[in-house]
C-alpha cells in the first residue's frame, strides 16, 4: 500500500474495488487521483478529500490496456480525418484500452508525416497515443537517430514481404535482406526496437500461383496460400540478423506454433527478441464462421496454433497481445477470399478477450496484465508512466466486472468498419469504466464527448528501454 500525499483536495477517489498490484495480485485498495496521476493507494475507509468519489464495489481495477499494434486511416497508412482518430479510439476505450501505438506508413521523410498525423490525433483521440514508423527507404533509415531524439519515436517497422512491387499498394518500395541488415544495425545504435512483418514472400508467390480448389472453405484456402512455414522462416531469419547486429526485434502478430517455436529457438541464444500475438490468433481459426471478414495477414490458423499461443502467453514466450486493428470498410471485405482486403477492426477486444478467456483457461492474472499492458509499456519506453497502478503513474485504469459478460456487436464497437469477425461472440468480462489520465473516457457504457488523448514521446525501445527501467529501479 502506498499513501502518497493525502493532503489537500484530490480530483477523484475510486472506492470499494479490488486493485491489481504486481507481485501481490488483487488488493482491497482505494485509488486517489490528482492532476491525471495516481496520488494515493490507500486502505479502504482512509479519509481522503476528493472532488468526486465513485463507488466500484465488486469490480476489479487493472492497468489501462495498451494496444501496441494499430493502423489508422481509411487506407491504413496514416490518420488523415478527425474520425480516423475519434471512431477507432472510441472503440479502444470501450474495451479498456488507454494507450495505442499507431503505425504510420510512408515513403516520405517522417518529419512532415508525423506533424500531420499528430495534428489529426490531437483533440480527436480518446486514448493517449504514440507512433511507430514504417521504414522503406535508405533515407529513412539514415534518419533513425533523429526520429528517436527529435520526434520521440524509437520503434520502427518494415515489411519483410515487400519485395519487388509487393508494397506498391501502400506506396512503399521493395526491400531485401541487405536493407534489413542495415536497418537493424542503425536501430541498435539508436537504442530503438525493430518490428518486422515476417513473411517469406517468394514462397507466397509460388503458392498463390498454384491451381485454386474452390471446394476448400475460404479461410482455409487463404491459410494454405500463406502457411506457417512462410512466417516461421522469416522469423528465424530476422531473429538471427538481430543477434549479429545487436538489434532488438519485436516480432509482430505471431500467428502460428511454427513461428513461436522459431522465436523460442533463437531466443535461447540471443535475449533481445520479443513476441507479439493478436486477439484473432487466440480466438479465430480457419473453421470460424466469419468468412472473408476474417481475412488477415498472416492468416488465422488451426486449433493447434491457437492452443500453442495460449500456452506461450501462459509461459511468457508471448510477451504482448495487440490487435493489428484497421478500419477497412465492410464493402472491402464482402468479396471472394482472393479479392477481399486483409485486416479488420479489433482494438476494443484485446483486453476483454485476453483477460476474460485467459482467466477461464486458468492463466494467472499477472501474466494477462503483463500481456495486455505492462510488457508493452516496458518494451516501448512507456514504463512506469504507463502499464502499472502505482503512485506517480498516469491514472490509466480499466475497471472491469469479472462476473459479467459482453456480447460482441459491430454497432457497439464504434469503428467505421461496420462489422466484426467476432460478431455474436460472448466474452466472460465486461468493461465498466475506462479512465485515461484521470478522465472518464468511457463510463458505465457511455463514451465521453471530450477526447483528451495526448501524444507520448519516447526515448528508448526494446532492450534499451528495459535497461533504462533496471537503472531507474536499481
Amino acid at each position: 500500500m502506498s499513501n502518497g500525499d493525502m493532503s489537500g483536495i484530490h480530483d477523484l477517489k475510486l472506492r470499494g474495488g479490488r486493485v491489481f498490484q504486481h507481485g501481490a495480485g488483487l488488493q482491497d485498495l482505494d485509488i486517489v487521483v490528482a492532476g491525471g496521476v495516481i496520488s494515493g493507494l490507500v486502505a479502504p475507509g482512509t479519509p481522503v478529500r476528493a472532488a468526486e468519489e465513485v463507488d466500484i464495489t465488486g469490480k476489479v481495477v487493472l492497468p489501462g490496456g495498451i494496444d501496441p499494434h494499430v493502423h489508422l486511416g481509411k487506407d491504413i497508412r496514416v490518420p488523415r480525418d478527425p474520425d480516423d482518430a475519434s471512431l477507432e479510439t472510441a472503440s479502444a476505450v470501450a474495451g479498456g484500452i488507454t494507450t495505442m501505438l499507431v503505425y504510420l506508413m510512408s515513403a516520405d521523410p517522417y518529419e512532415g508525416v508525423f506533424a500531420a498525423s499528430d495534428a489529426t490525433m490531437a483533440g480527436n483521440s480518446h486514448t493517449d497515443y504514440g507512433f511507430h514508423f514504417v521504414l522503406g527507404t535508405d533515407e529513412q533509415v539514415s534518419q533513425i537517430p533523429a526520429y528517436v531524439s527529435e520526434l520521440g519515436v524509437p520503434s520502427f517497422k518494415f515489411f519483410m514481404n515487400f519485395r519487388g512491387d509487393e508494397g506498391k499498394y501502400l506506396g512503399l518500395p521493395g526491400n531485401d535482406d541487405a536493407y534489413m541488415y542495415g536497418l537493424l544495425g542503425k536501430a541498435a545504435e539508436a537504442g530503438a526496437v525493430v518490428n518486422p512483418h515476417p513473411e517469406n514472400i517468394e514462397l507466397v508467390w509460388k503458392l498463390r500461383d498454384q491451381p485454386r480448389d474452390d471446394s476448400i472453405p475460404p479461410l482455409e484456402a487463404w491459410y494454405r496460400s500463406r502457411p506457417p512455414v512462410v512466417e516461421a522462416e522469416a522469423v528465424q531469419r530476422v531473429a538471427y540478423f538481430a543477434s549479429v547486429t545487436g538489434a532488438s526485434v519485436y516480432a509482430v502478430h505471431t500467428s502460428s506454433k511454427a513461428a513461436l517455436d522459431a522465436m523460442r529457438m533463437q531466443r535461447n541464444a540471443y535475449p533481445n527478441l520479443f513476441t507479439e500475438t493478436c486477439t484473432q490468433y487466440l480466438t479465430l481459426t480457419t473453421d470460424s464462421d466469419c468468412g472473408t471478414y476474417g481475412k488477415v495477414n498472416p492468416p488465422v490458423r488451426h486449433r493447434e496454433d491457437v492452443e500453442e499461443l495460449w500456452e506461450g502467453l501462459r509461459s511468457g514466450a508471448v510477451d504482448t497481445v495487440g490487435s493489428d486493428h484497421n478500419a477497412r470498410h465492410r464493402t472491402a471485405k464482402e468479396k471472394d477470399i482472393w479479392s477481399a482486403s486483409a485486416g479488420f477492426p479489433g482494438t476494443g477486444l484485446v483486453l476483454p478477450t485476453t483477460v476474460g478467456e485467459g482467466l477461464r483457461r486458468g492463466i494467472e492474472l499477472e501474466r494477462l496484465v503483463d500481456a495486455t499492458s505492462t510488457r508493452a509499456a516496458q518494451l516501448f519506453g512507456l514504463f512506469p508512466r504507463k502499464g502499472t497502478i502505482r503512485v506517480g503513474s498516469d491514472a490509466d485504469l480499466a475497471v472491469v466486472d469479472l462476473n459479467a459478460t459482453t456480447t460482441v456487436r459491430a454497432e457497439t464497437q464504434y469503428s467505421a468498419a461496420e462489422y466484426s469477425p467476432w460478431e455474436g461472440m460472448e466474452i466472460p468480462l465486461r468493461i465498466v469504466h475506462t479512465i485515461v489520465r484521470g478522465h472518464f473516457a468511457y463510463r458505465d457504457g457511455v463514451l465521453s464527448t471530450t477526447p483528451t488523448g495526448t501524444y507520448l514521446s519516447r526515448t528508448h525501445g526494446g532492450a534499451a528501454a528495459l535497461a533504462e527501467i533496471r537503472k531507474e529501479f536499481a
